[in-house]
């Protein structure tokens, strides 16, 4: 498969396409989050192509009292508030992270700075939207005091890590090795089993996705040559079934089924079975091997990833996050009606956090330079 471009992609538009991506993909795939492909269809007149209002009207505040979101009309969800907060530890270490930061850092910026939120329509601390998986962080963390490595044991297993491990992919861009060991450090605060997994895999996607010349078979191998476990069987198995297709429509049913012996959760998302989302050597989250099949159906193509991880439905706002950031990494465009839609809708900068890790991304690198150099001459001071 070729690269999606034969110039080479500077870091800073994979950065910015890659957080703009993301943040994209998780506002088209809000409002349709928990339903199936033909339930998607039903409710929308035929598959999604663009960003839509929320799944139940203007009753989106009474409609689930569990969850009062204004999900639709271009609102990005916790998965980009949380990747944002994440560029914002970033920004405060200016180094490689690693649990401790989370504690220090991630939990803090979650229970007292007060942002605008989007599916709220007001400004609130972000611990009041993030899902409960999430708020796991602020109960282990700061009230229970756990250990930061191993807070994450005893949370439900999901995508809830995963899926703002971005920035880490980006910070290790060409180091898949890196941003896998990284991101499963990071990750230890909040999942553990294939959560914490999937964490580091899809850190590893992103940061596949930037090495020159990169493309969509080149992920899946770096993924396969790190991932463990139903992980690494799952990508594999997704990927293979998603290599006989070119267009999401035709993609559905067969990645569902290719998944399917993985996933925990059963075929009735909203129901899940008894043994869903508990730790498993065996199993997966559901949403990163679709991302990557999706990848490898659109042949790198952003809209063509993000819509099938719309369209795919079940947790299809985690799965296009990954898809975004994936694709935007390679040097996909991401659309820029797109981008400008959800930016004004979510009263957000789209833009600022990719300037802000950027710039914390080279100085990282520099560091890392230095710290090889130095480890190079001790090294050869002991006769190595």
């Amino acid at each position: 498969m070729t690269p999606i471009s034969d110039e080479t992609v500077p870091l800073d538009e994979r950065i910015t396409g890659a957080l703009v991506g993301a943040a994209v993909g998780d506002a088209l795939g809000g409002p349709v989050e928990g339903y199936s492909p033909e339930q998607i269809t039903e409710r929308h007149g035929g598959r999604v192509h663009g960003i839509v209002g929320p799944w139940h009207g203007d009753d989106w505040r009474t409609a689930r009292p569990v969850a009062p979101y204004h999900k639709g009309d271009g609102h990005i969800t916790d998965d980009t508030l949380m990747t944002h907060a994440l560029v914002r530890v970033y920004a405060a270490v200016r180094d490689h992270l690693d649990a401790y930061a989370v504690a220090r850092h991630l939990v803090p910026d979650l229970m007292t700075n007060p942002r605008w939120i989007p599916e709220l329509e007001s400004e609130a601390i972000p611990l009041q939207r993030i899902f409960l998986a999430e708020k796991w962080l602020v109960a282990r963390l700061h009230y229970g005091h756990a250990d930061p490595r191993e807070a994450g044991v005893g949370n439900i297993v999901n995508c809830g890590a995963a899926m703002y491990m971005a920035p880490v992919g980006l910070v290790n861009a060409a180091n898949p090795a890196g941003a896998y060991a990284e991101a499963l450090d990071v990750a230890g605060a909040h999942q553990s089993s294939y959560g914490r997994e999937a964490a580091g895999v899809f850190a590893a996607a992103v940061a596949a996705a930037c090495e020159p010349g990169a493309t969509p078979d080149s992920v899946v191998a770096a993924c396969l040559s790190l991932a463990k476990d139903g992980t690494r069987a799952a990508i594999e198995t997704v990927c293979d079934a998603a290599s006989r297709y070119s267009d999401f429509e035709s993609a559905l049913r067969p990645l569902q089924e290719a998944v399917a012996p993985y996933d925990t959760v059963g075929p009735d998302y909203r129901a899940p079975s008894l043994g869903a989302r508990r730790p498993s050597r065996l199993h997966t989250i559901e949403e990163l091997p679709v991302a990557l099949g999706m990848m490898i159906v659109a042949r790198g193509d952003y809209r063509h990833a993000v819509l099938g991880a719309v369209n795919y439905g079940r947790d299809c706002d985690s799965t296009a996050t990954m898809a975004g950031a994936i694709t935007g990494a390679l040097g996909s465009e991401v659309p820029e009606y797109w981008a400008k839609a959800v930016a004004e809708a979510s009263r957000l900068d789209l833009h600022a956090p990719a300037l802000t890790l950027t710039e914390v991304t080279r100085e990282i690198f520099a560091r890392d330079v230095s710290r090889r150099r130095a480890h190079e001459a001790a090294f050869a001071g002991i006769g190595g």
